[in-house]
């Protein structure tokens, strides 16, 4: 995405996009905490917004052959992904994997016969509370990895995060492109 040039206008082409973005300008400054998880919610709110204003059924639609990716499995993948790191690796929570089992590892992509509504509200209560799990850890603050038994951090459950939203933003942009035309943000 185009940004601002220094003089603080924006390219003429870009000039709607920004103006109707949503979402909070992210912070330019500010310590690592704010940083990250500022940075992490832009990305949920991203993938939010690719998911806003789509026919629930487009949601499940694989418009990108030969990838099974929809914009529902990446809701209900982030979801488990939101689950596994904050809820089960950072909190210790006794709680079930979200689509995924030993012998169906690609639920969440594969068996998209749930409400897509579900999926989001899903995802919505997973990040919920990945967000108060992080807010009541320091950065450094470490749970324990449930394949590994080692210990594993805050800050870098928040940068693997950073990451997968990346990579499935991006997947989330082609998906919309290809179901009704609508890119940006």
């Amino acid at each position: 995405m185009s940004q601002p040039s220094a003089a603080g206008s924006v390219p003429s082409a870009f000039a709607e996009e920004w103006a109707n973005d949503p979402r909070e300008p992210l912070p330019l400054v500010g310590d690592e905490r704010e940083l990250l998880t500022r940075y992490l919610d832009h990305y949920r709110e991203t993938l939010l917004l690719k998911c806003t204003g789509v026919p629930p059924e487009s949601l499940s639609e694989r418009t990108v052959p030969p990838s099974g990716l929809t914009l529902h499995g990446l809701l209900r993948h982030l979801a488990g992904v939101e689950r596994w790191w904050f809820r089960i690796q950072l909190a210790g929570e006794a709680v079930p994997l979200l689509y995924y089992s030993d012998d169906d590892p690609d639920q969440d992509f594969d068996s998209l016969d749930g409400d897509p509504a579900e999926a989001l509200a899903v995802w919505r209560a997973e990040c919920a509370r990945s967000r108060e799990i992080a807010a009541a850890m320091e950065l450094d603050g470490t749970g324990t990895h449930a394949r590994t038994g080692r210990p594993v951090s805050l800050r870098r459950v928040l940068i693997h995060l950073l990451a997968e939203y990346a990579q499935h933003c991006g997947h989330a942009d082609l998906l919309r492109e290809r179901i009704d035309g609508a890119t940006g943000h």
